[in-house]
């Protein structure tokens, strides 16, 4: 990684972490989903950083995955436990940083523990060779010690430019297979979610963010109007995912159903909200880092 490199990920990550700390701090009973989302963006914008993704704001079972529309009505309440995910770039370098909410309440301070000390074991294991299955294995270790589950089917990842999702995933429990070996200069978000319900996520109902899609389907948009606005979409949000509420003024407000045919037809694609299993509480805690020489250097600290 060459030192300018560095550096545009150095500051994503600085950027990233006090925009993360920010919001937190505006998650209060009454307050909306959408003034909290909209408030942390405008404050990577006015920093002169790119936004990587929506911020996520996911509510007690849903583990990930959920934007306020340009209409939300969602506020917060005392007692729930919000997942608040931030990402932020500088050109196209990326950092993504989590952490658990409990609004006016403490009940889950064991839970919301558990995931932020598993990250922090990660993150002392984690350097270049290092098997990437043993960090996947302390990982659920730390957060079996205090009584939850670790959950399985989600993972963190590497990053790469102008790429949220680049190749490499991060367990979060113990695997059978052989895990890879991250070199020096890789970029990794590590991202631990513990539950107390059975530690596996399924897909729900959409969760308001895309992603242009690359599958061969979208290839064979033919009706003209679409293939504009799928040009116009790219242009804006390149291959990093975008909100249904950026598109409403894009498109003066017809946003719901333009992308819903291009959801249609596969030009784009709809994350699913991602929902406990059997409806357990999730927390989060993620942090990007950086492989150095003998370990790693958390840019979002």
């Amino acid at each position: 990684m060459d030192d300018e490199t560095y550096e545009k990920y150095r500051r994503a990550g600085k950027i990233a972490s006090e925009a993360r700390d920010y919001g937190a701090k505006l998650i209060k009973p009454g307050v909306s989903y959408l003034k909290v989302a909209n408030s942390i963006e405008l404050k990577i914008t006015n920093k002169d950083a790119g936004i990587a993704f929506p911020v996520n704001i996911s509510l007690n079972n849903i583990a990930a995955h959920y934007s306020p529309k340009h209409d939300d009505k969602l506020v917060f309440k005392k007692g729930d436990v919000i997942k608040l995910d931030v990402g932020v770039h500088i050109d196209g370098y990326i950092a993504d940083t989590a952490m658990t909410v409990e609004v006016e309440n403490n009940e889950y301070n064991d839970m919301i523990k558990a995931s932020s000390d598993a990250l922090e074991e990660a993150i002392n294991l984690m350097k270049p060779g290092v098997n990437l299955r043993d960090i996947g294995k302390k990982i659920q270790e730390t957060i079996k010690s205090y009584g939850y589950q670790s959950i399985d089917n989600l993972t963190g990842h590497s990053l790469e430019c102008y790429n949220l999702h680049s190749g490499i995933s991060v367990p979060n429990v113990a695997t059978k297979f052989g895990g890879l070996k991250p070199k020096e200069g890789d970029v990794l978000a590590i991202e631990p979610f513990a539950t107390n319900g059975k530690g596996h996520v399924i897909s729900g109902k959409g969760s308001n963010i895309y992603l242009c899609n690359k599958s061969i389907k979208s290839r064979f948009v033919r009706e003209q109007r679409s293939k504009i606005i799928v040009k116009k979409i790219k242009s804006e949000f390149k291959t990093l995912p975008f909100a249904q509420r950026w598109c409403n003024d894009l498109f003066s407000n017809s946003a719901d159903i333009i992308l819903k045919r291009l959801s249609f037809l596969g030009a784009i694609k709809h994350y699913p909200q991602l929902l406990e299993q059997n409806n357990g509480i999730v927390t989060q805690k993620e942090h990007t880092v950086i492989l150095r020489d003998k370990g790693c250097e958390v840019t979002t600290i």
